[in-house]
């Protein structure tokens, strides 16, 4: 088995993000959240809709520091994102001979540091890859299969990783991907599997 490349991309905050950021905060965060949306709702009441889009990208920043470190999202799509949850699904999770495994993965609760840059901030994380068999056992290994390095003026919330994995060779059956995600900001750690089965080849 080989592995293929990777990609990673990210777009700004959004102001749908508060609503889901609200149920997952304690009582303060959430009472920090609810003054920044009363103050954002009160701005574009007013008019200063760009007022009140900063008000709440700068809240969702400020809460996402409180976040542990972990997966929100990871699956197969049918190719490469053109960004920040704008893909195709793949359908299922059984694959063909030789065709690749595309994984678009979203990490939340990342650390930032400053950047070298003055005035700017800096995420840096990688991710280690493991392919193991149905009952667990490690078949593959790699480490540093993806770098990803994040550079701006606020915590940016949308980030995500593609990663594409060439399994190539691998006998038709069932399977286990599974990426470890490393913060070096943070030296923290996250992991998530991901189900696979290869088919067998067609009849000649």
């Amino acid at each position: 088995m080989r592995t293929g490349n990777r990609r990673g991309g990210l777009l700004t905050g959004a102001l749908s993000a508060a609503m889901v950021l609200l149920l997952m905060a304690g009582p303060a965060a959430a009472g920090q959240l609810a003054d920044a949306a009363a103050k954002a709702e009160a701005l574009a009441a007013a008019g200063n809709t760009a007022g009140a889009h900063d008000v709440m990208r700068a809240a969702i920043s400020d809460f996402s520091a409180t976040l542990p470190f972990s997966i929100g999202k990871a699956a197969f799509v049918t190719a490469v994102p053109a960004g920040y949850e704008m893909y195709d699904p793949k359908q299922d999770t059984v694959f063909k001979p030789g065709e690749s495994l595309i994984s678009y993965v979203e990490p939340v609760g990342l650390s930032w540091k400053p950047a070298a840059v003055s005035g700017k901030i800096q995420t840096h994380f990688t991710v280690d890859l493991d392919i193991l068999s149905a009952s667990g056992e490690v078949l593959a290994s790699q480490k540093a299969f993806g770098d990803f390095t994040f550079t701006g003026f606020l915590r940016n919330q949308e980030i995500y990783a593609t990663l594409t994995t060439d399994v190539s060779g691998a006998a038709a059956g069932d399977y286990i991907l599974r990426f470890h995600f490393n913060d070096l900001n943070s030296g923290k750690s996250t992991s998530v599997d991901q189900k696979f089965t290869i088919a067998a080849a067609a009849a000649p």
